[in-house]
Order: structure tokens, then C-alpha cells, then sequence
């Protein structure tokens, strides 16, 4: 489980560096799964691991998630 918060933490902090002041992260442990990693912008969902857009855990997935803040907060 360790590794899973370093990983949530080192995401959240890159995507905060990112778009300081812009993001809503949230983050779940949860006893059953890897636990739930959702990016709101604006009030909307843009990420949603529980929703099905899985782990950001390479870098053409986090670019993905990049593209989609950028267009949330061109229509914010």
C-alpha cells in the first residue's frame, strides 16, 4: 500500500507543478483495490480511475490527462 500513496503523491505533486492553484485531486485508499485517484477542474471530472480511466502510469497516459485539463480549463 506504501507504494501506492508514493505513486498518488508523486502524481498529484507533478500535476499540481503543473497547474498550480487550478486542481482538485482526490485520493482513496481503499482495503479491496489500489485505492481511487479522481482530477476535478472547474467542478468537472476530467480523470477517474474508479470511472475507468485507469492509473496514469506512463507517459503518453499522463499527457492524455494534461490534454484533457487544458481543454476543461479552456472551457472554464
Amino acid at each position: 500500500m506504501a507504494v501506492v500513496v508514493r505513486v498518488y503523491l508523486q502524481l498529484k505533486k507533478k500535476l499540481e507543478d503543473e497547474f498550480p492553484s487550478r486542481l482538485d485531486i482526490c485520493g482513496e485508499g481503499t482495503p479491496q483495490v489500489t485505492g481511487f485517484f479522481e482530477v476535478f477542474v472547474a467542478g468537472k471530472l476530467v480523470h477517474s480511475k474508479k470511472g475507468g480511466d485507469g492509473y496514469v502510469d506512463t507517459e503518453s497516459k499522463f499527457l492524455k490527462l494534461v490534454a484533457a485539463i487544458k481543454a476543461a480549463l479552456a472551457q472554464a
